[in-house]
């Protein structure tokens, strides 16, 4: 196999990173971005030559106009999208945003409308299924101090 036959098979994913806060009361944060129809995480796509971690903080500090300390990595997830390609999605463990980060947020008010505090139940109802399983196994491993891999949102040990 000739190196560009090689080249044409390897995957060339895009990869984005996001992390999971939380207040006092165990609560997520979400975003609402003006340019989609449900609330996601802080986060977005990696540059070239920046790693997830930096990209994280990155987009942390760009969206909502802070710069906490961004923690371990939470979830791997593989999500495939038949209009924007393989995509691999890192989330990291933002932690509890104490009362002066969250008096400090400042939105990036050309892609924010605004954010807000949510109780785990009620992420189905503000959110698309394949983040809601991101952020709930997000939860879970920060809580168990695990690392989650996922594929499309699920991982692949309950589906088989």
């Amino acid at each position: 196999m000739s190196e560009n036959e090689h080249e044409a098979k390897m995957a060339h994913p895009r990869m984005a990173a996001g992390a999971l806060f939380f207040d006092d009361a165990d609560r997520v944060l979400l975003v609402e971005p003006s340019y989609k129809n449900y609330r996601d995480i802080p986060g977005g796509y990696v540059e070239l030559g920046e790693s997830p971690l930096q990209c994280c903080v990155r987009e942390v500090r760009e969206e909502l106009g802070i710069n906490p300390r961004i923690g371990r990595l939470l979830v791997v997830d593989w999500a495939p999208n038949p209009g924007e390609g393989d995509k691999v999605l890192y989330l990291f463990d933002g932690g509890r945003l104490n009362e002066d980060h969250r008096r400090q947020i400042a939105l990036q008010t050309d892609e924010l409308r605004s954010y807000d505090f949510h109780d785990s139940e009620q992420l189905p109802e503000l959110t698309i299924p394949r983040l809601v399983r991101r952020i709930t196994a997000g939860i879970q491993a920060r809580a168990n101090g695990l690392t989650a891999y996922l594929e499309h949102g699920t991982s692949p040990e309950s589906a088989s």
